[in-house]
Formats: C-alpha cells, structure tokens, sequence
C-alpha cells in the first residue's frame, strides 16, 4: 500500500508539472500571442490611431490604416471606416493628395474641359473610400506639375535643398539619366519628390543632413561638408549613393500619396533604413496597409524593416497579428525579434474560467522576465520527467532475495534524473515552435536600373556563399549528439552500480557480460538514426544532408568505442586479476602408496 501511495503522488504531481510547463507561455525560438497581448495592454490602438489621424484631415494615412484594420478584423474598424468615409464624401478635393495642403493643390493640372461644358466624363461616380489615391509621383511626372514644383522650391531658402537642386546641373549620373536629357524626367520626378519632403519639413534632421551631404558630395566631389574637404584625387563626384536615395524616394512616391509619404518618411533616421523600407514596399505592394501601420503604429522603422528582412516569408503576417494589441504588441515583437506564436488549444484554455487568471499572471511573468520564465518552464519539463521516472520505479515489482545483493543503495535516482533529461528533450522537439525552422533572412538586392536606361551598373557583385548547412541538419546534429550523450551517461551509471555491489570479482564479471547489449546500445541506436533519417529524406519531409544522416551512426561509434575503451575495459582487467588472484590454488596430487617387503 506504501507503495501504491507514492506511485500515485509522484504520477499525479509528473502530470501537474507536465501541464504548467505547457500552459507557460515561453518558448525558445517564439514569442506567445499572449505575451504580445500583455504587453500591448493600455496602450494606443491601430483604430484609435486612424481616428487621430482623421481628425487631423490625413485622409490617406487613415485610409490605409482602415484597410490594414478590415484585413486583420480588429475591433472598432467600422467606427473608422465611418471617418474616412465621412472625410471622402465631404471633401472629395482631398483625394488626390490624402490630406489638404494648398500650396502642393497648386501643382494638380488644370482640367482640360473648359467651365461651362459638360464633358463625357463629367458626372464622375462617388468616390469610394476604400480606393487609393493617386501615388504622388505619378503627379510629378507631368510636365506641368514638374514646373510648378520647381518654381515652388526654387524660392525656398533651405540650403539642403538648394543644393538638391544643383544636381539637375549633373551629367555623370548613374542609374537616372541625366535631367537636361530626353529621358531626364524620372531624375526629376524622384529629385521633386525629396525636395517637396525637405521643403514641408516632414524629414528627420539626421535624415535631412544625410541628403545634404550627398548632394554635397554629388556636386563637389567630396563626401560633403559634414566629413572631409573636397578631394583633389576625385575629379568625378560619385553620384550613386545620391541616386540611391531619391529613386528609394520615388519608389515610395508611386505607391503613396502626399499624405501617406509625409506620415511614412518622418520617422526615418538615416538611409539605410530608407533603402530597406523601400525595397520591402515594392517586394509585398499588396500588403502596403499591414506594413504602413506597423511602421506609423511601432514608430521604429527601423525595427521593423530589420524584422521583416530576418522573417522574409512569415514577418509580415506575424506584424499583421499583433496589430490588434496596439503599438505596445508592436514593439514587444520588434524588440524579441521573434516569431509570434498563437496556439490554438491554449486559447481555448483560457476562455475558461480556472484557467484564465493563471494564463493571465504567466503571460505577464513571461513579458517582464523571459529568460527566467523560459528556465521555470524547462523546469516543470524536468521535474515532471523525474516524478513520471519515480512513479514507475514504485510501479515496478519488488526485486525477489536472491537480487537483493544487487541492488546499491540511490542509483535509481541517477537513471530517474536520466530519464528526465531525455523527457525533457522529447517534450521540447514536440512542443517547442518553430525549432527546426530554416532561417528566413534576406539581403539587399543590388541597386536596380530603371527600364529606360542603358548603361551598366558599375557595382561589384559580392560572392554570394551558400550555408554550410540548414537548420535542419544543425538540429538532427544535436539531436543525435544528446541522445548518444546520455546513454553514455546512462553506461556510466549502470558501470559505477556494478562497481559498488557487493559481491565477488567473478560475479560482477558475469554481470558485466550480461550488460553488453545495454554498452551497445550507442551504437544500434546510431543505426536506427541514420535509416530513419534516410527513409524521411526518400519521402521529401526535409532536404536530403549525409552529415545529418550519417551523424547518428558515427556519434554512436565514437561514444561506444570510448565508452569501451576508456572506462569498461579497465574495469574488467581488474576483476579478472581480482578474480584469479580470489581463485583457489591446484593441491599437489598425493603420491601412490607403496608395499613394504620383507627381505
């Protein structure tokens, strides 16, 4: 009945830590939606940042953060929808800008009908407040509205801007041609464009003397006023790096409007942020509402292009999840620099009252303290192994009198911890998210040409190397390796047992031979590991890699043979020698009787 007792508090204590390890809300390679929930609590919404920004007649941020809304189905959103919508129809005017501003409604061409006269299109429908304005540089690219740009920033007294204006006067360009060419419209268009964000102010001052400098450095030759003097080595002005920079901002023009540029560039800091933001807008345009309100929500554009260039395929679908839990969810997800994870019965769980409030309080353990509660919850892993491990070691039968001499006084606890170790790892590969994902991050492309220029990219083209390998056969490594390392271990325990029994030399001999299967043991499950491997590379369930395939075998090998080698072998020596030094010596044979005679 003692017996029966402990089988069943170790058994259901194993199971209690068994479900705490699960229902805690860390994982090694992931962060919980519920931790980006935590952390997003009292702090502004995506709707509430849309009203906002209706409220200061921003129509075209407020419209992308609406459609960004619609897409993920966050709360409120018809309340939003109901703003731009209010805005579209009271002021349709604003449409072709995303927000007023009258000295920029200047530079919209003068319609061609004359007042009076009812064209064909005259009645034009309802505008539509889920349609996009027109991109700003689409506008810039008339003749006419390039003039007025011109003559607009031509009276500004802005020195960064009146030197991007000298460098219309460039001929050595690289990837535009140049302005006085037939073709120099794009150069303008992508010139007029930084210099409308300059004149309005909505660039950063690091930002702003980043342009100014390059300009500098284009129509000086020189790295610009802010690093070094004019180089006398340098006859020509390397105009690349400039060029980068505006056709970065031109690409942000054809796909946003006034409105939405102004709100998406002001919290850029320097260009390389620019670049990435602008090479990530062209790689997802059908998802430019979810990846401007991460940008206006998270204020970090740079968090979030880095992010989104580390996850390229699952980033920006993890950045649209936590939208709902407002920008604090935003920068939780940015600053883990994770994976989000959402798991499905874990929701379930805390829809129901018992477990809600302990959901509630790990989740908020789990923000302050990762690392810490990641370490509890391999704790619970572990501690549930080791009572499942007791609970069997009282389930299994008394050992009967003529095994008791074998039996050493706390071994089991050394296999019990043994068992732990391996139920951690198993527990860890099942549960664990993302652990065998390949990594998903990405460089920059080379900087494009546009289509109507002919002349080659003087860019070096870096040798590209592959991975050694992928995170797959990294893993199966590991795996293997620990595996082998503990029944390593587990021979360790089983030799030292053996060692401290008591009991004579020619017995533990015969105890020793009777192990050879479980010394062994390394190797066939070497074996096993490799076949398995080779049958799931043959069915496509990951890239097919020898090193993970044959790891198994050879880790299997090297652990036996120094197992063997280094710790059993010197072993058995000794009780050999004990043995025949414990053996009884031969007696001498008695010699034969002999009969006396009588001479």
């Amino acid at each position: 009945m003692r017996r029966w007792t402990w089988l069943l508090i170790c058994a259901l204590l194993g199971v209690v830590m068994l479900l705490g390890g699960l229902l805690m809300p860390a994982h090694l390679r992931a962060v919980d939606a519920s931790v980006v929930q935590q952390a997003g609590r009292r702090t502004p919404a995506l709707v509430e940042q849309g009203l906002a920004l209706a409220a200061e007649n921003n129509l075209g941020a407020a419209q992308l953060l609406w459609q960004a809304a619609q897409v993920e189905r966050l709360p409120g959103r018809e309340k939003l929808g109901l703003a731009v919508g209010n805005l579209v129809s009271q002021h349709p005017g604003w449409m072709l800008l995303g927000s007023p501003n009258p000295r920029l409604e200047k530079l919209a061409p003068r319609p061609t009908t004359p007042p009076g006269e009812a064209g064909p299109r005259a009645v034009a429908a309802a505008p539509n407040p889920d349609d996009l304005p027109e991109p700003f540089t689409k506008l810039l690219l008339l003749l006419e509205s390039r003039e007025r740009a011109l003559d607009l920033l031509g009276s500004s007294t802005n020195p960064a801007l009146q030197e991007l204006l000298g460098c219309r006067a460039l001929t050595n360009t690289v990837l535009f041609w140049p302005s006085p060419s037939a073709a120099g419209q794009a150069f303008d268009a992508a010139l007029l464009v930084c210099g409308l964000l300059l004149e309005e102010r909505q660039l950063t001052p690091a930002l702003s003397n980043a342009v100014y400098a390059l300009a500098w450095a284009a129509n000086h030759g020189a790295k610009g006023p802010l690093n070094s003097p004019t180089s006398p080595s340098a006859p020509y002005a390397n105009t690349q790096p400039l060029e980068q920079v505006l056709l970065d901002f031109m690409s942000l023009g054809q796909r946003f409007n006034w409105g939405q540029l102004a709100v998406f560039t002001r919290s850029l800091e320097d260009a390389e942020t620019l670049r990435r933001l602008a090479f990530l807008v062209r790689k997802n345009e059908g998802q430019l509402p979810v990846l401007f309100s991460a940008v206006l929500l998270s204020g970090q554009p740079a968090a979030v292009a880095g992010y989104l260039l580390n996850f390229s395929q699952s980033g920006l679908a993890d950045l649209g999840s936590t939208l709902q839990f407002g920008a604090g969810g935003v920068k939780e997800l940015l600053e883990r620099n994770q994976r989000c994870y959402g798991s499905g019965w874990g929701r379930r769980l805390a829809a129901r009252a018992p477990f809600h409030a302990l959901l509630a309080v790990a989740s908020d353990y789990c923000w302050l303290m990762p690392w810490v509660s990641l370490g509890m919850k391999w704790f619970f892993y572990l501690a549930s192994g080791f009572l499942l491990a007791a609970a069997l070691h009282f389930a299994w039968p008394a050992v009967s009198s003529l095994e008791q001499p074998l039996q050493v006084r706390g071994f089991h606890v050394a296999r019990e911890i043994l068992f732990a170790l391996g139920f951690l790892l198993v527990v860890l590969l099942l549960t664990e998210p993302f652990l065998s994902q390949e990594s998903q991050k990405v460089e920059l492309p080379f900087p494009v040409r546009l289509p109507l220029l002919a002349r080659a990219l003087p860019a070096a083209i870096s040798n590209l190397k592959p991975s050694f390998m992928n995170q797959v056969s990294l893993l199966t490594l590991l795996l293997f390796f620990v595996l082998q390392a503990l029944i390593y271990t587990a021979c360790l325990v089983k030799l030292a047992e053996i060692r401290r029994q008591q009991l004579p030399a020619r017995i533990k001999l015969k105890l020793l031979e009777n192990e050879d299967h479980l010394f062994d043991a390394g190797l066939y499950l070497g074996f096993v590991g490799t076949i398995i491997s080779l049958v799931l590379v043959s069915f496509g369930y990951f890239k097919f890699s020898l090193m993970a395939a044959y790891s198994s075998t050879s880790f299997g090998i090297i652990f036996c043979s120094f197992f063997k080698i280094f710790h059993l072998r010197p072993v058995r020596r000794r009780y050999l020698l004990e043995a025949e030094a414990a053996a009884p010596e031969p007696e001498l044979a008695a010699p034969a009787p002999t009969l006396a005679t009588h001479s």
